[in-house]
């Protein structure tokens, strides 16, 4: 596990579309009954229940992406819930919703600071529009990427961490040298300095380890984060491959930043 804590790469203007994904991001969950703030959805068992009914009514039901829309008594609920009802949208339109929904605040947390340290480096670089639909794309390429190899599952999958992956992966390429300051908690949280490449590569290698390890059912989705990285990397390496890369140090002066 590697914890980014801020990265060494000036940026020349204020990153308007991750600051505001980010503060989307945040409204929605702490609306939400995964924050456990909001007293409508109750406490213990009916939190959890209510809970689960949120994830499939926002989240992406990866069964429903390849055959349509399933019944609500066939969507993975605890023990002791009742069926979400009638989730009543688009499938395609879910791999949206579910990018703005987290499980929790490790999984919100965790999300927003990667995103955050990363994130705005590679919005100056594309310019706040084309860097939105980018990261949208991640988002569904990497949703789909995961559906792709649980075409049955009915378990809801929620959270923006493909598409974050996506900026990672951009990142990556963009700007490889640049100086990024992570815990690593293995050298107890230890703030160490290294090249993004060490750090960005560090994470896919885990990420790729704990997908191959990981069994069926419940839990994080790696195929995901692989998937959106990968794209990530290759869409950067493709739109920019023809260009110089910037370093840190003359970033923010390169006319290159223009939207």
């Amino acid at each position: 596990m590697v914890i980014p804590v801020y990265d060494e790469n000036p940026v020349r203007r204020r990153p308007l579309v991750t600051y505001a994904l980010i503060g989307l991001c945040v409204a929605v969950f702490l609306i939400g009954p995964a924050s456990g703030l909001n007293p409508v959805y109750g406490t213990g068992h009916e939190l959890a229940c209510a809970q689960a009914s949120y994830f499939a009514r926002w989240g992406v039901i990866p069964a429903e992406l390849w055959h349509g829309r399933v019944a609500p008594a066939s969507v993975v609920m605890p023990t002791g819930c009742p069926p979400p009802g009638d989730i009543g949208r688009s499938p395609f339109v879910s791999v949206l919703t579910a990018l703005f929904v987290h499980g929790s605040w490790v999984h919100l947390l965790g999300n927003m600071l990667f995103f955050y340290v990363f994130g705005d480096n590679v919005e100056n670089r594309m310019g706040r529009l084309r860097y939105l639909v980018f990261y949208v794309v991640c988002g569904y390429l990497a949703t789909y990427g995961w559906a792709l190899a649980h075409t049955t599952s009915t378990q809801a999958l929620v959270g923006a961490s493909g598409a974050i992956s996506g900026v990672l992966g951009a990142y990556l390429y963009l700007y490889p040298r640049a100086r990024v300051t992570s815990l690593f908690p293995f050298l107890f949280f230890l703030p160490l300095r290294f090249p993004a490449w060490m750090v960005l590569v560090f994470w896919f290698v885990l990420q790729s380890l704990a997908g191959q390890a990981q069994q069926s059912g419940p839990g994080v989705a790696y195929l995901a984060h692989i998937t959106g990285f990968l794209f990530g990397f290759l869409c950067a390496w493709g739109c920019y491959r023809a260009r110089p890369k910037l370093e840190p140090a003359t970033r923010a002066t390169e006319g290159d930043l223009q939207p």
